[in-house]
């Protein structure tokens, strides 16, 4: 105990020197040389000033006004994303506020430009209502070639993805959700192909039906998995469970012409997740929900939630993925010992870890240099799939089910996957 205490110490006093030596983690840097800017005495007509600023820029940016496409091709627009977060829900941390999620939101933007030399954005701004949100994110669509939505509190965040992807020409991209699921799906399917079991006949338990278990429960249920029940605060998901699924019977009619989240009324996600999960019509808390179930996701925040004898009451060989940070829903070793065959977290310090930063520096890539305008499930399963396959048979284990965040093989087979699921959907 006292070694990890003193391993926590240290890793705070690190992080807290290497922040203040540093002060800031990215910074904006000119492709232009400085030597070729100005002219040099003697020199005349050597200086670019006159191409990249006035007069000469004038005849770019009346090009673009004729044809707006040629943003692209002219400025930085083709690699400059947004990262937009209002620090309504930071990691672990919960509401801290727009200052405290930007030392966060600039760790993201080293690891989009380390990983997949993405231009990120980090746009950590001082308004939590929704629509003042979306009417920000399409103000600076002109600046950007695609956003990233982060740390924002759900169910808000997921009726601002969803507006935004109604509205926008450039692609939303929401990390817990999107990204979450992907790497999420790439670890089961790695996990199912270990064990021999089949897609169809697993049933698995989703704990949390916030952004990330929201995206798990769509990516999982467009992939064909059946079996499905997500447990959220109140227990099991159900068509008919009230309030916020139906509505009370007191609710329903002041309630009908606004079922928004927002106001703690009808929840249309976990509407959605009611329709199609669950036909059992499973009711309790997670103890009942997960008796016989093969898989167990936590997305719950909740660290121990599971105990032994939970694991114990599932299926055979059962795979847990314990993916609540810093604080998983029940430890490695406690869960192998209760039976589990494979188990993954979302920490880097223990084996099999499903961080979506395996995914969303690559998945950028191709949305930016195929100009994608719209992320569908399609899109991520293929994009599971090609990252699945990076761990082959032969290394395949139940310490190694997906690859490491920095796998080099990454950026190139997610391009590839999504490009030729591109091709095939046209070819259709």
């Amino acid at each position: 105990m006292f070694g990890l205490l003193g391993n926590l110490l240290t890793l705070k006093e690190d992080s807290l020197s290497l922040h203040r030596i540093l002060k800031g983690k990215i910074e904006i840097s000119s492709r232009i040389s400085a030597d070729n800017i100005f002219e040099t005495e003697g020199e005349r007509g050597k200086g670019t000033l006159s191409s990249i600023y006035t007069p000469g820029v004038a005849y770019v940016s009346e090009e673009i006004r004729d044809h707006k496409d040629l943003v692209y091709e002219y400025t930085s627009k083709w690699n400059n994303i947004a990262i937009v977060c209002d620090g309504t829900r930071v990691l672990g941390l919960g509401n801290v506020g727009p200052e405290s999620a930007l030392p966060v939101m600039e760790g993201k933007s080293v690891l989009f430009k380390t990983l997949a030399n993405v231009n990120a954005f980090p746009l950590c701004i001082s308004i939590t209502d929704k629509e003042d949100i979306i009417r920000f994110v399409r103000s600076i669509e002109p600046s950007f070639g695609a956003i990233n939505i982060e740390d924002i509190e759900s169910p808000k965040v997921l009726e601002i993805v969803e507006a935004l992807q109604n509205e926008l020409t450039i692609p939303v991209f929401h990390d817990d959700r999107h990204g979450t699921a992907v790497i999420t799906l790439a670890a089961l399917i790695n996990s199912l192909r270990l064990l021999n079991k089949k897609t169809k006949n697993v049933r698995i338990v989703i704990a949390g039906a916030g952004s990330a278990g929201y995206g798990i429960f769509r990516i999982l249920l467009r992939m064909g998995f059946k079996s499905i029940i997500v447990v959220d605060k109140q227990g099991a998901i159900y068509e008919g469970r009230e309030p916020d699924i139906e509505g009370s019977d007191s609710h329903n009619q002041r309630n009908r012409d606004n079922l928004s989240p927002s106001n703690n009324q009808i929840n249309p996600f976990k509407k959605e997740i009611a329709l199609n999960s669950n036909k059992q019509k499973i009711k309790g808390d997670i103890v009942t929900a997960i008796e016989g179930a093969d898989v167990f996701i936590g997305t719950s925040g909740k660290g121990g939630l599971l105990n032994s004898k939970m694991i114990k009451s599932m299926n055979k060989d059962p795979i847990i993925f314990a993916l609540s940070n810093p604080d998983p829903e029940i430890l490695p070793a406690q869960a192998i010992n209760a039976g589990a065959a494979i188990v993954a977290t979302g920490r880097s310090d223990f084996p099999n870890q499903i961080n979506n930063a395996v995914v969303f520096p690559a998945i950028f890539r191709a949305l930016l240099d195929l100009r994608i305008r719209n992320l569908s499930e399609d899109i991520l399963i293929a994009v599971s799939k090609s990252i699945a396959d990076l761990v082959d048979i032969k290394h395949l284990s139940k310490t190694y089910i997906v690859p490491k965040i920095n796998d080099p093989r990454i950026l190139p087979v997610v391009t590839k996957s999504v490009k030729e699921y591109i091709i095939k959907r046209h070819d259709k």
